[in-house]
């Protein structure tokens, strides 16, 4: 083979391989663009579930003491990007998980939660759904993920993909959202960010 052949056979092949280098960059960064981390956890700008499409508002950190306990990203259904984590609308929070916690933890926190921001005619009306949803918990271990729903119809409650909970009406959803997001939130730091006040 003539010398400039080869030379030029080499620079066709360096040519080539970084184009596929520069194709994998972009498609890459498109994946990324796609996404936000928090913490090392990645959360979907756009979510397809149940047949409704909902768009990021907001992600963030809850710690606890000094530590920190979990991540979420808080959701709308598309169209709505005014939050409104306490209204009628489709809406999504996704928390995902550092350390191990059991089931009955969650159970006890939502209920002396709820029982702390509502009044007691208000949280005596939402009771059964509440003592269901309380039944639904799983341990969670780090790196599980919890769901909470409200599609319009009724809340879910989704544990790593799998439905544990479906039930409840619009106040049940109203006041298991304001948990996180309501007047008086588990954390005022974290509800803000899910809300993208930060």
């Amino acid at each position: 083979m003539p010398l400039l052949s080869g030379i030029s056979l080499l620079r066709g092949r360096h040519v080539g391989v970084w184009l596929v280098s520069a194709c994998l960059l972009v498609g890459s960064s498109a994946a990324w663009a796609q996404t936000v981390s928090v913490e090392g956890e990645r959360f979907e700008r756009n979510v397809e579930e149940n047949g409704q499409r909902y768009a990021l508002i907001g992600s963030g950190i809850f710690t606890y003491m000094l530590w920190t306990a979990y991540v979420g990203a808080y959701y709308q259904v598309e169209g709505e990007p005014e939050p409104q984590p306490q209204n009628d609308i489709p809406r999504r929070l996704e928390l995902a998980y550092f350390h191990d916690i059991e089931a009955g933890e969650f159970a006890e926190a939502t209920t002396e939660t709820l029982q702390d921001t509502l009044s007691s005619s208000a949280y005596r009306a939402l009771q059964s759904d509440l003592e269901a949803l309380n039944d639904s918990y799983r341990d969670v271990a780090p790196g599980d993920r919890y769901v909470l729903s409200w599609d319009g119809d009724q809340l879910r409650l989704v544990l790593n993909g799998e439905t544990l909970f479906e039930g409840g009406d619009a106040t049940f959803a109203n006041a298991m959202f304001g948990i996180w997001l309501g007047q008086e939130p588990l954390g005022e730091d974290f509800r803000d960010a899910l809300l993208g006040r930060e």
